[in-house]
């Protein structure tokens, strides 16, 4: 299960929050409610029940009482409902309707014994305030009185109470996200930042007076970019010396191993030998001092120009006297590309010598389009790159495994570690895959080059 992000959990936490409150205050403040109306609704029918009691006393005092007359007598009106219990019988001024029996046998017990008492019950599923007043040793003076409105006041305040609790916890949730979304912007900032960063632009920095709580933040990201600008900036240096400082040996040793090849046959068949691996070698190690002067220069801007991408790869292919027909381009995909010429010329260059040195030869340069975005790839007929290895191969430190994946021996130099600075610095990336009909297809996008 995928875990929220840090806004839907501070978000969420907000909302039960204010859910939790409101729904306290909500039940805090209804169950108040409900008792202090209860207490008062029972204080009114009490007196009214003691009222109406005496005034059933007097009128049964008399020489020839009439029950029903005085209980016709009471001003009830239609919220509440008099009965009389006189010598073992029910007296009510209309017909029971199965009020008689609804009356609790305890309650009846305390009213006969002489006690007065007051009881909440349901009579035909309502709820009803029961008051029993002893009226002599045998009669008992019984009054209900209804708690209909007062249950719907309830239902009312319980609805209300509810939309209100429902309401704290959508306000709650909105000021979560509020609050984490200006709170959070400062990590935005970051985030954005760091992105800049890792896309090489090393002038990014925080300003360090947004926000005072974040300054120690600001400062000290601030002071990492600087340290890793100077760092990479002593590496690109040293890398740039190294290789100036080893033109000249190199030089000096191609002249002699020139000398050498035009003496060639007046040597015998192992000097020969020697001299000419030796000859390799030094074009070798002059071609990774070149790498490695361009990998100190890939921090310069990318200048873009409209190029005829199809004729710089068939001049490509030309000077390494491959055909010119393996370079293919997709239908609708126009010849002119907008990318910088000096930096895609070296991607064709050190793909095709990667497919010649590693892949038993290039067998196909495709050129097409997704969108804006161009794409160069190389295919060859090697024996393919493992997948494990697929990734580092563009790594500009790797000197390992991957950098043997062909068995070759002498690794890929730094030739794919510059197609990936090169892609990279357009805004796109070098990746590698299997090709369908064996070997490797190496993949070079370049985002905003096809209009």
């Amino acid at each position: 299960m995928r875990r929220l992000g840090l806004r839907a959990r501070v978000t969420a936490a907000f909302a039960v929050g204010a859910l939790l409150l409101s729904a306290s205050m909500a039940l805090v403040s209804y169950e108040l409610t409900r008792r202090t109306l209860l207490d008062e609704r029972e204080r009114t029918v009490l007196r009214a029940a003691y009222y109406d009691a005496a005034v059933v006393r007097a009128g049964l005092n008399t020489e020839n009482p009439d029950v029903v007359e005085a209980l016709r007598a009471l001003d009830t009106g239609t919220g509440r409902r008099p009965l009389l219990h006189l010598n073992g019988e029910w007296y009510s001024r209309n017909a029971d309707t199965g009020v008689t029996p609804a009356i609790p046998v305890r309650l009846r017990e305390l009213v006969a014994a002489g006690e007065p008492a007051v009881q909440r019950v349901r009579v035909n599923d309502r709820p009803v305030m029961l008051v029993g007043v002893p009226l002599s040793e045998s009669a008992s003076f019984y009054e209900i009185a209804s708690l209909r409105e007062l249950e719907q006041t309830f239902q009312i305040l319980a609805l209300a109470l509810t939309a209100v609790a429902i309401m704290v916890a959508g306000s709650g949730a909105a000021l979560g996200w509020y609050a984490t979304r200006h709170g959070l912007r400062p990590l935005t900032a970051v985030a954005d930042a760091a992105e800049r960063i890792a896309a090489g632009d090393f002038t990014t920095r925080l300003a360090p007076d947004t926000d005072p709580d974040l300054t120690r933040l600001s400062t000290s990201f601030n002071r990492m970019v600087d340290e890793l600008a100077q760092r990479i900036d002593r590496d690109r240096r040293f890398a740039a010396d190294v290789s100036h400082e080893l033109r000249s040996p190199l030089q000096t040793l191609a002249a002699a191993a020139s000398v050498l090849a035009r003496r060639r046959q007046n040597q015998d068949e192992r000097t020969a030998t020697a001299a000419r691996l030796v000859a390799d070698e030094i074009d070798r190690f002059q071609q990774l001092v070149n790498d490695l002067l361009d990998l100190a220069r890939s921090d310069q801007p990318v200048h873009r120009e409209t190029v005829d991408l199809a004729g710089l790869a068939r001049r490509a292919c030309r000077d390494r006297a491959l055909p010119e027909s393996m370079v293919q381009l997709d239908a609708g995909t126009p010849r002119t590309w907008r990318v910088d010429r000096r930096r895609v010329a070296q991607v064709l260059t050190n793909l095709l010598d990667n497919a010649e040195r590693y892949g038993a030869g290039p067998v196909a340069v495709r050129l097409f389009h997704d969108g804006d975005t161009g794409v160069i790839e190389v295919d060859d007929e090697g024996p393919g790159v493992p997948m494990a290895d697929r990734e580092a191969i563009f790594d500009r430190f790797v000197r390992g495994r991957a950098a043997n994946y062909r068995g070759g021996g002498d690794g890929t130099g730094l030739g794919l570690a510059l197609v990936a600075q090169h892609a990279a610095a357009h805004g796109g990336d070098a990746s590698v895959s299997d090709r369908p009909e064996g070997g490797a297809r190496f993949r070079v996008t370049l985002p905003g080059s096809v209009s």
